[in-house]
């Protein structure tokens, strides 16, 4: 094999509760090609926002791509690597994700699958440094996971056919490193207790689309009431999407982009709601109606 090219979805994580634990794939997708060549490293994006791709070394797709040679104790062959980008840089949708989780893929593939599925989802897992993103990013679908006796263990979760998420995807970054900045550093055993509860919940929501379920189940204590400060006009978005009619609405990963659950009749009018009210406070966003990917990451 000289040739493949690797889609791989966005994700959307925590989901309010499940802070660095559960995350779902977005029918939104990045795709990375890597061709064997003879001259050198080759790096080439495409789509909204290649010009802040990286082009050397440094290049996180390419990072993963080489910790894989190196874990089986192998050069990493010359590669020449084209980058469609269709998922938005630090916005909240697993951007490092689809890369780490392309780099991983497209390695194994290379190296002829020296590395067992599970064994590739956690050295992702550890360069991305929590399962959140990686693991539905791999595995496609809405996934928790969790430290077991000997590594890390990933169950399915059930998400009904019936809830819609609706992605707001406003015009300006936010890092990772800076929505962790603002967290504290301990929490309170009440706290505790309620973000345990309610992710119990959120787990029988989703599987069930229960109305009132799906209302209580997405609120959090650990992370959420801290990064509301980062993304201006929060409040106001929240306060149209559940108006129009969603369950709830939760910061999308680290952010700025922010997720309603709600149904089918009441997807576009969210939407609409929710764009309208981030313009009011002067943020222009694109909205979209995003069903959950159920492939994950895929060969071409």
């Amino acid at each position: 094999m000289s040739t493949v090219t690797v889609k791989v979805p966005a994700t959307t994580a925590n989901l309010g509760p499940g802070f660095d634990c559960i995350g779902a794939a977005l029918q939104l997708h990045n795709e990375f090609k890597f061709t064997r060549n003879d001259g050198g490293l080759v790096i080439q994006a495409s789509g909204t926002e290649a010009d802040k791709v990286q082009n050397d070394e440094s290049n996180l797709l390419y990072q993963a791509f080489t910790k894989l040679y190196a874990h089986i104790n192998q050069e990493p062959p010359s590669v020449k690597i084209e980058i469609k980008l269709g998922v938005p840089l630090a916005r909240g949708l697993g951007s490092s994700a689809t890369a780490i989780v392309g780099g991983l893929v497209a390695a194994n593939a290379l190296a002829g699958y020296s590395l067992s599925d599970v064994q590739v989802i956690e050295l992702a897992i550890a360069m991305e440094g929590h399962p959140d993103n990686v693991v539905p990013a791999f595995l496609g679908g809405c996934r928790l996971a969790a430290t077991g006796l000997n590594g890390w263990e990933v169950c399915d979760i059930t998400w009904h056919r019936d809830i819609i998420p609706v992605v707001a995807i406003p015009d300006f970054e936010l890092s990772t490193s800076e929505a962790r900045q603002v967290l504290p550093t301990e929490t309170s055993r009440a706290d505790a207790i309620f973000n345990a509860a309610h992710l119990g919940l959120l787990l029988r929501a989703l599987a069930t689309s229960r109305e009132e379920w799906l209302k209580a189940a997405l609120q959090d204590r650990l992370h959420q009431p801290y990064r509301q400060a980062l993304i201006p006009g929060y409040k106001d978005v929240e306060a149209a999407a559940i108006g129009a009619g969603a369950y709830g609405m939760v910061i999308s990963g680290a952010g700025p982009t922010l997720l309603a659950l709600t149904d089918k009749l009441h997807g576009s009018g969210v939407a609409t709601a929710m764009a309208n009210a981030w313009q009011r406070v002067g943020i222009s966003s694109n909205v979209r109606l995003l069903p959950v990917d159920v492939q994950g990451a895929v060969i071409l």
